[in-house]
């Protein structure tokens, strides 16, 4: 008897754990899928949209949230065939190729001078770096254009490419250089005692661990280029020349399907 009166309290608070455990997961599964839901609509409209007649596209008489028979090509037809969508999507991929090399073989040297060396004023010049990324695009307009006119790229697309790096550079110079920080120093001197020169350390110690912070401004770099509206609108005119950001803004302006 006494036995089963103090197993009570345990299978009560069993039975509690259960049932805070199954709370728990409702509420955690509720969760990852409103999550799922948000994250694969915007996908899931453009799949939908894409295949739907002119007509359906406009029209709230029919729901937009389904899919609507028979499908049509008409859409993505027109975006190939009529548009030069294929040209601001490789517009797009060399400026934005460009921006990254540039920033990479600027940024690479100058971070790990300011992470690695030793002088006077090294941290404030860093910081220096970074503040420059914060100055206002509108605030450069005029300096650069004059560049822009200096070296001959009026309207051209790789008037892009030499201004991107102008707000690429400073925040990945001082992005990088905390992954150049994070690697100890007892390592690059033991390179050094092994005969490696400074430049020897650096492209074989230092840089192959820094992998991640490498990949990390290219990904940034090149997707600035792919987002970059501002400037795009502003040096560049032609249609062959477009970015595919500012050319697909140009379409929903006047409504157009694509």
């Amino acid at each position: 008897m006494a036995a089963a009166v103090i197993a009570h309290p345990r299978v009560a608070h069993s039975r509690a754990y259960r049932l805070r455990k199954l709370r728990g997961s409702i509420l955690f599964w509720f969760a990852l899928g409103l999550f799922i839901i948000f994250a694969t609509f915007p996908v899931y409209w453009m799949f939908v949209t894409t295949f739907k007649e002119v007509n359906d596209l406009y029209n709230l008489q029919n729901n937009p949230l389904l899919f609507h028979l028979p499908p049509t090509l008409d859409q993505v037809n027109y975006l190939f065939q009529k548009t030069n969508f294929t040209t601001w999507v490789a517009n797009t991929g060399e400026v934005g190729l460009a921006v990254v090399l540039i920033t990479v073989v600027v940024c690479v040297p100058a971070a790990y001078v300011l992470a690695r060396s030793r002088f006077p004023g090294s941290g404030s010049l860093g910081i220096g770096i970074f503040l420059t990324y914060l100055v206002p695009p509108t605030l450069l307009f005029l300096p650069l254009s004059q560049l822009v006119v200096g070296f001959g790229l009026v309207n051209s697309k790789w008037s892009l490419a030499l201004v991107y790096p102008t707000f690429t550079i400073p925040f990945c110079t001082w992005l990088l250089m905390g992954f150049f920080k994070s690697v100890p120093r007892e390592i690059t001197e033991a390179a050094r005692v092994d005969g490696c020169s400074r430049l020897g350390a650096m492209f074989r110690i230092v840089l192959p661990l820094s992998v991640p912070g490498v990949l990390t401004i290219c990904i940034f770099a090149f997707t600035l280029a792919m987002q970059e509206y501002v400037y795009a609108l502003t040096f560049v005119s032609s249609s062959d020349e477009k970015m595919i950001t500012l050319a697909s803004r140009a379409g929903r302006a006047v409504r157009s399907t694509w």
